[in-house]
């Protein structure tokens, strides 16, 4: 049969890379405003993988991981990537580090079986999600483990994002579970 099926709700989670954990902190309080309380925080680790960013966050980047206890729908993802921006151009004036964009806030989404990212950027392997976003699937969950993807970047390689995505993975699978029993 030709039957469709609406999505399940997903996990909403945030990377966040900021000239200084100030920045981190004023980008939390910004996402728990926007989308909610945040459930769950990673470490906050050096972000070394790349000087990439160097010229709108600054010499110094650090990175951390939210995510958030409201689940959502996945179709919202492209609304979530203009909402992170918009956050983002406000915080650049608040925090005038004097780089043009002392946090970046990267949404995505968990769901038991993969990890995708939300970017206004396109190519061969991202699929557009409307509203001039486009999406990826940067790592999958299989065999009890994250598994990377050939165009996965080399950040999100590190077995030490795994195992906070792993936590907020496990907190998605218990509010699943609890939702049905309710």
């Amino acid at each position: 049969m030709w039957q469709t099926s609406d999505p399940k709700p997903q996990k909403l989670i945030a990377g966040l890379l900021g000239a200084d954990v100030h920045c981190l902190e004023a980008a939390c309080d910004a996402l728990e405003k926007q989308f909610g309380e945040i459930d769950l925080r990673s470490d906050i680790w050096d972000f070394e993988y790349t000087a990439y960013y160097r010229d709108e966050i600054g010499p110094t980047i650090i990175r951390q991981f939210v995510s958030f206890s409201k689940l959502v729908n996945p179709g919202e993802l492209a609304q979530i990537k203009h909402d992170t921006n918009t956050l983002e151009e406000g915080l650049a004036i608040m925090l005038d580090k004097g780089y043009p964009r002392p946090i970046n806030i990267d949404p995505g989404l968990i769901e038991p079986g993969k990890l995708v990212l939300a970017t206004t950027k396109n190519y061969c392997h991202r699929v557009y999600i409307g509203k001039q976003m486009w999406a990826e699937v940067t790592l999958i969950y299989e065999k009890g483990a994250w598994k990377v993807m050939p165009y996965t970047y080399p950040d999100y390689r590190d077995s030490k994002y795994h195992q906070f995505f792993e936590k907020v993975r496990h907190r998605l699978l218990e509010q699943l579970k609890s939702e049905i029993s309710h």
